[in-house]
Parts: structure tokens; sequence; C-alpha cells
């Protein structure tokens, strides 16, 4: 075995966060405190002291935070994330010694022990640090030594300007730290913007956003659409893919494998002779007319998403271009997508095994720094799992060493270890399986997976109950309270959440068969109109809901997501909080959309800081009411023709100077 120097003693293990030994960095936002832990500790009964080391991917030098210890040999410390970009943190400890001393000599002389050998000692190592001291550090370090060397003055003084805390600080900031322990890894933690963790998306296919039926939208007319938007609280706007779409092979109305001249195609069969990846379909507009709706949407503190789809059709001018990055079947022709029985032949994927990878990952690259180049910031990015894992996190690094305020959404619908091993190489959200969680149990479980430490530190949800491909049973059959309930539901267990807007507003449940998930006459494959101010749309109710997101930072996050006992298996409770507890919010949802559901719900009130023996008030800020609640046991009933749940702010009991009782 190799020998290190076997003065070293100390342990540090388990350090938290740290995401496979390492391997990937954790994800914050910017203005968060990033906390670490450690398992640290020594042989014998000597102390220790222990820092976090920091800096950023640039700096040289690294910054100290001292650790405090916790419980079983668990220390803590924490440093301030205030710019965008990665940030390196390790541990470092040592064997304390001047701490051991403080330690027993408080001990020696509280017992009026002979301490006069022992105040030597700790003379000699406070006139240590003072040799590595200058100016009034050093003469102040000078001082206590001669104190403590002084047969003058009484042991009791001499331990009150030891365990005096400035003093403390002096020493320990001077003295020398003999057989220091670094952990042997520097781990990487990522710092985003806060729409990484916090965003309202909604999604609108730009050619149906045209005022007049049968005429194909703009961006111009997306642009009269920005108010709406913004005033229902969306702050990111996504479109599918806004470039030329191909003509060999176009799919007709409801995916049809043939198509007429009139049938507008999928905007995700990307590529003609009007251009690719970097061109945008001349139905819609100019390059410029989207540089004019990116800077509008933003004035309106709207992001516009980039759907970021490697797709090409046969009229693709990389086909002709560079045949080299498709794979070729034997009979000579390129191999179209697949997912047997299902044939794809609109599209061709890339192949990602070509020779000349190098090249294509290169080409792939640029196409996302031309639209950054335009002004897009948000990436919506259609199957990654389909494409290497190692392109991505190359990609996703370059891009983000140079723009750390771009964030990357993963539309990845597949198994679990897939998923997680995205948001571990760099995306910065993922799509999830809510849509297909409906039960109790099955939300209960599945969000308690997500927010287990080591999952939460690299896997931000975003909750969508709907997308242009995803119309759930549940949807279908529900009615307008499945609809109310999923919004809540997403609105509220996740911090960021999406909609496929028009659709979802006017609860369009309508699927293309009998037992199928896609749209009857969906809008993948044709230009629709849809009648935004019909009265039974969700939009107020939509908009209700954002508010309370916005003005409750207990939604803001979801770490302290927390389920809550109701015996009734069709209710679903649970809570949010803010770190300090001034913002509490119990959700209540009724899971059945067809039956009026009732039940006791109980909330832990120690742990919120509440006296169970006091009445408290709970503000349901989706209906304005307000009730009195006793105890930690209180009922509820939900009619779902109604509202199907409760969004509840805790409002705490405070008694007034001028001895009346309000809430806050």
């Amino acid at each position: 075995m190799n020998m290190k120097d076997g003065r070293i003693r100390v342990v540090i293990e388990s350090v938290s966060p740290e995401i496979d030994f390492g391997r990937f960095p954790a994800k914050r936002i910017i203005g968060d405190t990033m906390s670490v832990e450690a398992d640290i500790f020594t042989d014998g009964h000597d102390a220790i002291s222990a820092s976090l080391l920091y800096k950023t991917e640039g700096e040289d030098a690294w910054r100290e935070m001292p650790m405090t210890p916790l419980v079983n040999d668990r220390w803590q410390a924490s440093f301030p994330l205030e710019q965008l970009g990665r940030y390196r943190y390790t541990v470092t400890g040592w064997v304390d010694h001047f701490k051991s001393w403080r330690k027993a000599i408080e001990k020696r002389v509280t017992a009026r022990q002979v301490v006069s050998v022992d105040m030597l000692i700790g003379a000699s190592m406070v006139e240590e640090a003072a040799n590595h001291a200058s100016g009034s550090a050093k003469s102040t370090l000078k001082k206590l030594a001669a104190s403590l060397r002084s047969s003058s003055v009484k042991d009791d003084e001499k331990l009150a300007m030891v365990l005096e805390p400035d003093m403390v600080s002096l020493v320990d900031k001077h003295s020398v730290r003999l057989f220091t322990v670094t952990y042997p890894r520097e781990l990487v933690v990522v710092v985003d913007p806060v729409c990484a963790r916090f965003s309202a998306w909604y999604e609108m296919f730009p050619r149906s956003a045209s005022s007049l039926p049968g005429r194909h939208g703009t961006f111009r007319d997306c642009e009269r659409l920005l108010p709406r938007v913004a005033a229902m609280g969306f702050d990111i706007l996504y479109f599918p893919p806004i470039h030329p779409i191909g003509v060999t092979h176009r799919k007709g109305r409801n995916n049809r494998p043939s198509s007429n001249p009139e049938d507008a195609g999928s905007p995700w069969a990307i590529g003609s002779s009007e251009g690719g990846h970097k061109s945008v379909n001349p139905m819609l507009g100019t390059p410029e007319d989207y540089k004019r709706l990116i800077a509008k949407a933003r004035d309106k503190g709207i992001e516009i998403a980039f759907d970021l789809a490697y797709n090409c059709t046969p009229d693709h001018p990389y086909v002709k271009e560079h045949p080299e990055w498709f794979r070729k079947r034997p009979d000579g022709t390129i191999q179209y997508a697949e997912n047997p029985p299902k044939k794809y032949e609109d599209i061709i994927p890339f192949d990602f095994e070509t020779e000349h990878w190098s090249e294509l990952w290169e080409e792939l690259k640029s196409i996302v720094l031309f639209w950054i180049d335009q002004g897009i910031r948000i990436f919506r990015v259609d199957n990654p799992h389909t494409k290497p894992f190692p392109f991505w996190e190359w990609l996703i690094t370059e891009v983000k060493r140079d723009y750390p305020e771009v964030i990357f959404l993963s539309e990845a619908f597949t198994r679990p270890k897939v998923m997680n091993r995205l948001t571990k190489l760099g995306f910065s959200q993922t799509y999830t399986y809510f849509a297909w969680r409906n039960t109790k149990w099955e939300l209960t479980q599945y969000f308690t997976e997500l927010g287990r430490p080591g999952v939460r530190d690299h896997l931000r949800p975003n909750l969508w109950p709907n997308t242009p491909d995803i119309l759930t049973e549940y949807l279908q059959f529900g009615g307008r309270p499945a609809f109310i309930a999923r919004l809540i539901l997403a609105a509220t267990l996740g911090a960021s959440y999406g909609i496929y807007g028009a659709p979802y507003e006017l609860m369009e449940a309508r699927p293309r068969e009998p037992g199928s998930e896609e749209y009857v006459d969906s809008e993948k494959y044709e230009i629709k109109h849809w009648n935004l101010e019909r009265p039974d749309s969700l939009r107020e109710f939509i908009t209700r809901v954002n508010r309370i997101r916005r003005e409750n930072p207990a939604l803001h996050d979801d770490v302290s997501l927390r389920f809550h006992d109701v015996d009734n298996d069709s209710l679903l409770c649970y809570s949010k909080h803010t770190p300090d507890w001034s913002n509490i919010i119990v959700t209540i949802v009724n899971l059945d959309p067809h039956h009026t559901q009732a039940g006791w719900v109980t909330i832990p009130l120690e742990t919120m800081s509440l006296d169970a023996a006091q009445p408290f008030q709970v503000h349901d800020l989706l209906s304005d009411a307000r009730y009195l609640w006793h105890g930690p046991r209180n009922y509820v009933e939900l009619n779902p023709n109604v509202v199907p749940a409760h969004v509840l702010r805790i409002r705490r009991r405070i008694r007034s100077e001028r001895d009346f009782d309000y809430f806050m």
C-alpha cells in the first residue's frame, strides 16, 4: 500500500451534496445559500476544526467558511451563490490542538486544579500564532501569551482571556494547521437563473395564433397575444419548432401517412428547400420578426422558449450537404425514424455513430449558439433520450460556459434511470410522469421519490398535465373538475409547471379514438382556430392560480414538500413552507372528479410552530373563504363541481399591543 503521512488523523466522509462521487454537479439558483454537510471525526478525544472551501470556476484561490458541528460527528457550513455559472467546493479538517487545550483548561480551572504548566503550553501555542501574524494582531497575541505566562495573573482571569470570542477567532486565524486533510474530490454546483426552479410555461402553436379562422398565424399574431399570456401569469411562452416544414412524406390530418396540398404538416418535421435548423418558416414571418417577438415578450416579463428538435426531413439541406451524418439502409435509402410498428417517414434521425461524429456535434452546437445570438435563453429539448449522453453533457457544458443564464428543459418521457442521467449531466429541468400519476398513492410515492436527498440536488421537475402528445384518460372523462384539479396539482406540487395552452383553457378532451392519448384533429398536423373568449374558459381560474403562486414564496421551491394524513383516499393533502415558516401553504385536492369527498386532515402543528391549544385561521386563496381550525385534526369537504381543492394559507394568531387578536 502507498504510505501517507501517518500523523494525519482526521477522517472526512459522506459529503453532501455529492452526486455519484462527484461525477456530476449539484444544481442551485442564484441567490441561494449552498449548504454543505460532511461526517468529520478523529480518534481519541482531541477537538477538531473544519472548513468549507469554495470558489467560482474562474478563481484560483479558495475562499473559506468555518464549519459548525451538528450531531454525531456531522458538520455543516454554507456559502452564498452570488453569480451564475459553476462553483467548486470541498472540505478540509484538522486536529485543533488549541481548541483541545481550551476545553481541557476550562475544566481544570473550574475544578480548581493546578494549571501552571498547562498555561505555559497554551502560551506556547499563542506565541506560535503570533509568529504568523502581523500588525495589531501580532501585538495582541504577544500580550495574551505574556499574560498566560505571568504568575501575577489569576487562573480565572487567564481563562476569561482565552475564552473571549474575539481572542478565540484571532488565535484560530493565525494558528498553524498541522496535518490537515482535504476531501479528495472537488465538487461542483451549477448556479442557474431563478426560472430554472420557478416558472410557469404556456405552450402555443404560432401558426394557430391568427384571429381569422383558416389563416396561417404569424409572429406578429403572437405579439398580439403576449399581453394575454402575461396577464394570466405565465413567464415562459413555448413554441413548437418554428422552422420550414418538409414536403416529402408530409403527414396529413390526424397523422395520416399521406397529405393534401393544404395540409400544414408537423412542425417537428424540420427542413425544406426554404432552409433548416437556422431558418424560420416563412409562413410565420422573417427572422427579424422573430427577434422582434423575443424582445416584445421580454418587455412583458416573458421569455420565449425555443424547441430544439434534432430531427430532419428528407428535404433538409443537411441531407444533401452532409449525407455522412445519416444512416443508410442496404438499398441506399436513408433510414427514417421508427418505433415499430410505427413509422415516421417524414423524420430522419442523425447517425451519432458516424465516423464524422465530431463535425456533427459541432454543427449541432452551432444551432444552439445561432439562436442564442437571436436572443433565445431557454431551450425545450425534444426527445433527448434518443441521443447519446456524452453529446448532451458536452453540448450543455460548452454552451453554459459562455452563457450560464441559458436553461435546458428535457422532454424525456422514458425510463427513470435515463431521465435521471439526463438531469445529472446538465439538463436544468425535466418533464416527469406526473400526467399519469392520478391516485393518492401514486402521487405521494412519486413526489416523495423526486424529493429524496441526492435526487432533488440535480433533478428539477416540470409538471405538465397535458401536451400536444398527451391527453390522459383522466382528462378525457373527468370534465371541468378534472382539468381544475390537475392544474392545481401541477401548480402547487411543482415549482415549475406548464400547460398546452388553448386546449387546456378550453378543456379539450376528445381523443382520436378510444384508448388513445392523441387529440382528434390534433394541432400537430393542422392549423387550429381557438375561441379563447369562450365563456366556459378556465382563463380566469388559471390566472388566479398563477397569482397565488407568485404571491406565496412557499410555492417557489420543492424542497419543503410534505404529505399529510387524510382518512379518505380520494383526498390528497400536502404542504410547502418558506425556511422561516413565515409562509405556509396547505393544499387539499379532491382526486375524484365526479363525487363530493370529505375527510379529516391531520396537520403537524408542532412542526409548524403552532400552538395546538390555540385556534388558527386558514385562508382559502382560491375561494377567499376563511376558516378557524382547532388542533391538528380538521374536517374538509370538497365538491368537485364547485372547486375540487383548497389552497390554504395558514395565518397565525397575533396578540396586538391593544390587547386584541388578529391573524397574520
